[in-house]
């Protein structure tokens, strides 16, 4: 199969099935490993970028078809969208070869019936251009955003009315950044120097974070698993916005913490090395499957004083009731947060699903709450931007719960300070931060 065929395939998994991207390119990768390094990452950007542009795709699809892309077949339909982002997107791609390569994919797949309708459309593109009127940003910058960054109405609604136009059209361009992978060196084992040398050695590229300095952004690698440093468990992916729970949470020598949603175990992962080989991490997760992960991680980096175990976050432990020093509560949320990651999420994500993962991260709150310690510490986090999901609950927690926001601006890296870490909580948003979208708040029990 071709580079195309396979991105073809991609496509059409995560867009007609709903699948996670990052999940079925990775799945698909691992099954042809024969191919060279350039086939892998033509596919991989073939397929993120077609992701993240699916909407203005369509919107040029619609400006040259009589067909509209919502009544086509779903074969056709992914044909054109990866065809367009080359001829748009991928300098390095001839026109020619987008538009021959797509003829024959159709012919070969059988579609040759519509092999010159999809010859057509794609001709059209590439000699008239000028037949794609964008919406002009002064006149309508709801739409404007929507069809430049290829997000939905009601996201760009949500945005602009809880952080501002401004604010919101960084956060769009932001997503649309190829970000590098952000890393943290396992201190117990390796000096963040010694790290950087080794993954140059390894031909990876290097450079520092932003805010922390046990944080690297790494890129231009192959396969992380085939890396010497990933294996002998020198650093953990992880991006800055989730290495700052630990940072702001004051992990003391002996703490007991726990970690009620943890998979893959970043966080867990990180509160175990700031214990510096004391006190214990209970880093727990619903399934099986996930709490694996976490062990995976937990061997890999070498940490002793860190278990993982099968536990349900809205049963409640009768043996950790006021038991922990530290809980960190990361809940499921909407992750609008990573979308730059995770392109998918702002198609598949609606306000209905916000307001249930809202209901059920208090669910949780409710329940979790009563392993902390009087006196003890509560991090609340989550991946998203969304309000309702972040402050909201927060001030909703303290309502009906014994806790009161603690300050964490002795914390924090300079870069970070604002009127909110003083009271107790940052919200991060891409564009505006150099990290993930996220949320934290430090809740203290009294």
């Amino acid at each position: 199969m071709s580079a195309r065929e396979i991105t073809l395939g991609i496509l059409t998994d995560i867009s007609e099935n709903s699948n996670f991207s990052h999940t079925v390119i990775n799945r698909t990768l691992n099954q042809y490993q024969y191919l060279e390094k350039q086939d892998r990452a033509f596919i991989t950007r073939l397929c993120e970028g077609t992701v993240e542009r699916m909407f203005t795709l369509d919107y040029i699809i619609n400006c040259y078809s009589s067909v509209k892309v919502n009544k086509m077949k779903p074969f056709i339909r992914n044909l054109l969208r990866m065809s367009v982002y080359q001829i748009k997107y991928m300098d390095q791609v001839p026109e020619s070869a987008a538009c021959n390569e797509a003829v024959k994919l159709a012919k070969k797949r059988g579609f040759g019936n519509l092999s010159g309708f999809v010859n057509g459309v794609l001709r059209n593109i590439i000699r008239n251009p000028e037949k794609v009127v964008y919406p002009e940003e002064k006149k309508d910058g709801k739409r404007y955003l929507s069809v430049t960054y290829s997000a939905p109405d009601w996201l760009v609604e949500q945005l602009i009315n809880q952080y501002g136009y401004v604010a919101a059209k960084q956060y769009f361009e932001a997503a649309l950044q190829n970000n590098k992978t952000t890393i943290r060196c396992n201190t117990e084992k390796i000096t963040v120097n010694e790290l950087k040398v080794m993954l140059e050695q390894e031909k990876v590229l290097v450079s520092e974070g932003t805010y922390l300095l046990e944080a690297l952004k790494i890129g231009g690698y192959n396969y992380l698993s085939e890396l010497n440093s990933f294996k002998n468990g020198y650093f953990q992916v992880q991006d800055e916005s989730s290495m700052l729970v630990g940072t702001v949470s004051g992990i003391k020598d002996g703490d007991y913490i726990i970690d009620v949603c943890a998979a893959p175990g970043g966080k867990s992962l990180h509160a175990a090395e700031l214990l510096r080989k004391s006190g214990q991490v209970d880093s727990r997760d619903l399934s099986e499957t996930k709490v694996n992960l976490i062990r995976e991680n937990i061997n890999r980096l070498g940490y002793v004083n860190i278990k993982a175990k099968e536990a349900d976050a809205l049963v409640l432990d009768q043996d950790s009731i006021e038991k922990a020093d530290i809980l960190i509560a990361d809940l499921p949320c909407s992750g609008l947060g990573v979308i730059g990651k995770k392109p998918d999420i702002k198609y598949n994500m609606t306000r209905e699903k916000q307001k249930d993962l809202a209901a059920l991260q208090r669910e949780i709150l409710s329940v979790v709450h009563q392993y902390v310690k009087k006196g003890g510490v509560l991090l609340y986090s989550t991946c998203t931007i969304n309000e309702e999901e972040n402050l909201a609950n927060v001030r909703w927690f303290l309502e009906h719960h014994d806790f009161k926001l603690e300050s964490i601006e002795d914390l924090l890296p300079p870069a970070l300070l604002s009127d909110t870490t003083k009271e107790g909580y940052i919200q991060l948003l891409p564009g505006v931060h150099d990290t993930d979208g996220f949320f934290i708040a430090k809740l203290r029990r009294n």
